[in-house]
């Protein structure tokens, strides 16, 4: 998926049917305009798989509550562009919603929150994407 477009435009492509109900979210939250204009992003990207693992009822709660739906999605985001090797490194990602991510490697699969990364280290215009193949739901506060 290298590309030279921003995230959330490059996540959209047709190329990138996997991505589409993350898409969605991004549109739905109104965040399409706030990631493509950010600058050196990680981005940890549930595919389709990962929003179908949600009960239906709860995904269209959430989609449904934009504040709910922007804190989650912002939990998926962290300044900087994070490399494989800092992944490994399993020291805590601090992401724009405010808490944090715990990053591994364990078996050759590199994890985020004991997330599988599907697809890892591709670069956009901007943004540093992973991937992978569950939603992260941000602490309770």
């Amino acid at each position: 998926m290298a590309s030279s477009q921003p995230v959330a435009t490059a996540s959209a492509s047709p190329a990138n049917p996997v991505l589409s109900t993350l898409v969605t979210a991004v549109e739905k939250a109104g965040l399409v305009d706030t990631l493509n204009s950010a600058s050196a992003i990680t981005v940890f990207a549930p595919d389709n798989a990962a929003f179908a693992k949600l009960p239906t009822a709860t995904l269209d709660k959430v989609l449904a509550n934009k504040a709910e739906l922007t804190k989650i999605l912002t939990y998926h985001v962290a300044a900087g562009r994070i490399t494989p090797a800092q992944l490994a490194s399993g020291t805590p990602i601090k992401t724009l919603e405010g808490a944090t991510v715990t990053p591994a490697m364990s078996g050759g699969t590199y994890t985020a929150n004991g997330a599988d990364v599907v697809c890892g280290d591709v670069q956009t215009s901007n943004a540093t994407v992973y991937i992978i193949n569950t939603v992260l739901m941000p602490p309770a506060s």
